[in-house]
């Protein structure tokens, strides 16, 4: 099952730049496609030299992020995420 809680954290450490914890978050997240979005953006801020690479994976990260909340949110009521904890 997957876990908003990882959807919150992704978005949390990238506004507070804690890439440590982004890290950690990649390799422990259920969700592949966090994961992966993750790892492409670190990779591209710090190996790339365009500021433009950087943009773009932390958008599709972001945009990933919200997409994920929002259907999470329609798929689970909020009376069961309640429930779950």
């Amino acid at each position: 099952m997957l876990n908003k809680v990882d959807y919150d954290r992704a978005l949390y450490y990238t506004h507070r730049s804690e890439w440590d914890n982004l890290l950690i978050l990649m390799v422990r997240t259920k969700d592949d496609l966090l994961s992966k979005r993750i790892e492409h953006f670190l990779h591209a801020y710090h190996f790339s030299n365009e500021y433009t690479d950087v943009e773009k994976n932390l958008y599709t990260l972001l945009r990933y992020i919200e997409h994920a909340n929002f259907t999470f949110s329609v798929e689970q009521p909020l009376e069961e995420t309640f429930a779950e904890m």
